[in-house]
């Protein structure tokens, strides 16, 4: 599976020292769209300090007017107060769906913890109707562990 051969090159990427963190983080959205068929917008939120809110960091994709999340709101809003995955087969079947683009079919979101706390996401758009599978699941959980070490 594609995955398994993305691993090596995500474990390369967030050991890079010579970038910074965010252009580690723009090299693993990268990668991800480019090279996972129904990833179409890639990219991270991260707790804004103190309030409860996420701000959006670096991401791939078409732009978006979801600079800021409150927490609860849509589904990366609501990561942040479940520190769960979570994955949407169809976002049109969601009450509480912040709509991005009028493409966007399918979500996943996947929580990024430092020290048990949850600090950040990863943030998954398909145009492709329930492309999400375990798998997925487990390579972003693998994903968002390494992206914990650096960030």
């Amino acid at each position: 599976m594609i995955f398994e051969s993305l691993k090596p090159q995500v474990k390369n990427l967030v050991a890079d020292t010579t970038k910074t963190v965010n252009q580690r983080l723009l090299l693993i959205c990268e990668l991800l769209e480019n090279h996972v068929d129904y990833y179409n917008w890639v990219g991270f939120y991260f707790k804004n300090g103190d309030k409860n809110e996420l701000k959006l960091g670096p991401y791939v994709g078409e732009p978006t007017d979801h600079i800021i999340i409150p927490f609860g709101k849509g589904i990366c809003g609501q990561v942040a107060l479940s520190n769960k995955n979570f994955v949407v087969p169809d976002v049109e079947e969601q009450d509480n769906y912040i709509a991005c683009s009028i493409t966007v079919k399918a979500e996943i979101v996947i929580p990024i913890f430092v020290n048990g706390e949850n600090v950040g996401q990863i943030d998954i758009d398909s145009s492709t109707l329930n492309p999400f599978s375990s798998e997925d699941e487990r390579f972003l959980e693998f994903v968002c562990e390494l992206v914990s070490t650096i960030i």
